[in-house]
């Protein structure tokens, strides 16, 4: 007998930590699903579940993801399950999505608010969330207007457009002339990510990603990360729009930026007539300590896109904007039909409500150098182990070999987490309300993961 999930649905019972996860199949009732579920699913064993769905996944699903041989069941904060019953502490958070962890009380009771009320509109009509949001967004940053989209490569397509229409107004050309020409190459850094749709590709440094794609979109430029020399000598007055640039590299291997690096790209920008784009779509809205990773830095961008923990979970990016980009945007340059719609605006007015929050940003920076000092206290011995790097609660482990099998062995001893860099640097990008308690947990996990790795033999 196969699970079908979409004919059966799951009743979820609030029960204390300490029993046992069961999840039972009933009929059309609908239940509330309270927080810490744990279910069991009758006529079903764990393990054929999980069988059934990964079968149906390899043959309804596009193959595109190297999944997990995991199913996920439910979460609560920063511990998630899955259908076989093992809980996990959730060191990846849906990939730095997840800020306010699983079932977070205030954007549950929102969604349902919202929804009771209207989720669509399209961007033909006003909405008042759309509009509180880039309220909270434009006032508590350098921008003057936002933009709203529904991912983290579609606010970088977004910012491509508006630096490209930038240089052309600023150029004194007709920008709707096919003829007219005006500076229009994009500087991006080694080890950069900026998305997978074809123009934030061209701007991303994996060779692998853009290959079976060619040709990329032309007048993408690479420099060296942290490297002004090399900077210099790509930002070109009368050839460069604009330099996009994230101020905490994520998956190109948890890389900080330094000061100097940052404030020489806005000085090389300001001499060439370019924009200046930070991508913080990983790092932003708390996940380094600060509301955005750049303010550490003292500088300050022409636009900024952001996405990832926005609305905790439910798609959504934005583009901030200073004045005089904003200003060459007319109505029909760009849209979207989905973007800024009721429902995920509130979601995300509720997440940004509590994580701007002077304590909650407070407590991301201490648990992010908990976590570092811990890291190095439990694994700072191991040869594997070059440097443990990041800010705030974006902290990767570099190795020596690949990070793949200690990825495996953490899932094993109870920890998600993920890679990083050339694939050689374990990811920890946990919930930003995760303890100092799981943080332990966490780390003693890893450490016994990593001692059941075989060394690697000795070079000659």
């Amino acid at each position: 007998m196969q699970l079908n999930l979409n004919a059966c649905q799951l009743k979820a019972d609030c029960v204390s930590k300490s029993r046992p996860l069961k999840l039972i199949a009933f009929g059309l009732e609908s239940k509330r699903i309270a927080h810490k579920p744990k279910v069991t699913i009758q006529a079903f064993t764990k393990s054929r579940i999980t069988m059934n769905v990964i079968a149906d996944e390899q043959k309804y699903i596009l193959q595109t993801y190297g999944r997990t041989p995991i199913v996920i069941s439910h979460g609560h904060g920063s511990k998630i399950y899955d259908f076989d019953g093992k809980e996990y502490i959730d060191l990846a958070a849906g990939i730095a999505v997840n800020a306010l962890g699983h079932n977070n009380e205030l954007w549950i009771e929102t969604l349902r608010d919202q929804a009771s009320r209207v989720a669509h509109t399209s961007n033909l009509y006003h909405t008042i969330p759309q509009v509180e949001l880039a309220k909270r967004l434009v006032e508590t940053s350098f921008g003057d207007k936002a933009f709203f989209c529904n991912s983290g490569t579609e606010a970088n397509e977004g910012a491509l457009k508006f630096s490209r229409k930038y240089a052309r107004v600023k150029a004194g050309v007709d920008a709707y002339d096919p003829a007219a020409q005006a500076p229009y190459e994009i500087v991006s850094f080694s080890s950069c990510f900026h998305g997978r749709t074809m123009g934030a590709l061209a701007l991303t440094y994996k060779q692998q990603y853009k290959t079976p794609f060619f040709p990329m979109m032309p007048g993408s430029v690479l420099a060296k990360y942290n490297d002004l020399e090399s900077a210099a000598a790509v930002i070109k007055k009368g050839k460069t729009a604009a330099v996009f640039v994230e101020p905490v590299q994520g998956e190109g291997g948890c890389n900080p930026a330094t000061v100097e690096f940052l404030q020489g790209l806005r000085r090389l920008c300001d001499e060439a007539g370019a924009l200046l784009v930070f991508d913080e779509v990983q790092c932003g809205l708390g996940r380094t300590g600060t509301l955005w990773a750049h303010q550490r830095y003292g500088v300050e961008p022409d636009i900024m896109t952001v996405a990832k923990p926005l609305a905790n979970g439910l798609p959504i990016g934005a583009c901030l904007l200073k004045q005089h980009v904003a200003d060459v945007m007319k109505p029909g340059d760009h849209g979207s039909t989905f973007a800024g719609n009721p429902l995920v605006c509130r979601a995300a007015c509720a997440v940004f409500d509590q994580i701007s929050q002077p304590a909650f940003l407070a407590a991301v920076e201490a648990k992010g150098e908990y976590l570092r000092k811990q890291l190095r206290e439990a694994l700072g011995s191991d040869p594997r182990v070059v440097e443990v790097r990041g800010m705030g609660l974006l902290v990767g482990v570099q190795l020596n070999t690949p990070a793949g099998p200690l990825v495996d062995a953490a899932r094993d001893e109870g920890v998600l987490a993920i890679t990083a860099g050339k694939g050689d640097v374990l990811r920890l990008v946990p919930p930003l309300v995760i303890t100092n308690e799981e943080i332990d947990e966490a780390v003693a996990a890893i450490a016994r993961a990593l001692a059941r790795l075989p060394m690697p033999p000795k070079q000659k």
